[in-house]
């Protein structure tokens, strides 16, 4: 499979995340959530009869720290399916329109 960006798994810098996000399948119940430029933000599980968004950041020292990064205020955020459109307008959107 080629991939339309390169999966890079560290700290993501402060700012703007490159859009649209970008899904990459693991195995039947998750699926790897990156930024344009590849960045790993995230996944989605599904867990019961949705698909959950699981936040990841890492640190400094490229360490993962599951529930946080660029994302983390949307951990747990719920979808019907792993629609990419869907996924990268909602958990972008939701950075440009904080409650």
């Amino acid at each position: 499979m080629t991939l339309p960006f390169t999966p890079t798994f560290a700290q993501v810098p402060p700012g703007p995340l490159a859009g649209p996000l970008q899904l990459l399948p693991v195995n039947a119940g998750v699926v790897s959530v990156h930024t344009a430029d590849g960045a790993h933000v995230g996944s989605l599980k599904q867990v019961g009869g949705a698909w959950k968004f699981k936040a990841m950041g890492y640190d400094a020292a490229g360490r993962m720290e599951p529930g946080h990064g660029p994302l983390t205020e949307q951990h747990n955020i719920q979808f019907a399916t792993p629609d990419a459109t869907e996924v990268s307008a909602r958990l972008l959107g939701a950075l440009q329109n904080p409650l």
